[in-house]
């Protein structure tokens, strides 16, 4: 039993604190899609309140950085600290679907998100924006972010967005399409039995 209780409630919070930041976050894997979200970096808590919605997660952040500097340091270690707490939360990752893939169109925009919680930090990115910002937010930190995460989960990510014309659009394809196939493949499904790889670990 509980064990069960365990998986029902895959969750695990950090606290990071340096000299260029200081974050505070918890992450529910089995969630109701309710965030919130303190940081300094107003694009970024539109993008993650996305990828909490649709993944159905629970996610708390509150982040100070040195964003007179500018966002990268601030962006950079919630992505690490996000990627913490999903490895934490995942655990052994029994019985888990471990692979998903996800297109997610969002107007002119088409976004992919492939994913296997693989144990195996890699990350592909293709993504070539037509703007090299949205408003005050630098589209290269979207790379930034999305590898942090990927190493510090330890999973396989391949981000694609196939085309678009507006950079905000592309970009919220891809948050979009990151929290629908993290959910998928953090998904107990009820015919695996035990770790979902032939090694017998992940």
């Amino acid at each position: 039993m509980a064990e069960q209780d365990q998986v029902r409630t895959r969750s695990a919070s950090v606290a990071r604190k340096t000299n260029e930041t200081d974050i505070k976050l918890a992450f529910e894997v089995d969630g109701t899609g309710i965030s919130e979200l303190q940081t300094d970096v107003p694009f970024l808590n539109h993008m993650l309140d996305l990828f909490t919605k649709h993944g159905h997660f629970n996610l708390n952040v509150d982040a100070k950085g040195d964003i007179e500097i500018d966002d990268h340091h601030t962006v950079e270690d919630i992505g690490i600290c996000l990627g913490q707490t999903l490895r934490e939360a995942l655990g052994d990752k029994r019985g888990i679907k471990r692979y998903a893939s996800v297109f997610v169109p969002m107007d002119e925009a088409l976004a992919q998100v492939v994913i296997d919680i693989s144990n195996r930090p890699h990350f592909e990115y293709r993504a070539e924006y037509p703007t090299a910002n949205v408003g005050s937010f630098e589209t290269q930190l979207v790379e930034e972010f999305l590898w942090k995460f990927a190493l510090e989960a330890r999973i396989t990510l391949h981000v694609i967005v196939h085309y678009g014309k507006n950079t905000h659009h592309m970009i919220e394809g891809v948050f979009k399409a990151l929290g629908r196939a993290l959910d998928e493949a953090t998904s107990i499904d009820p015919r695996v039995q035990g770790v979902p790889s032939t090694k017998g670990v992940l």
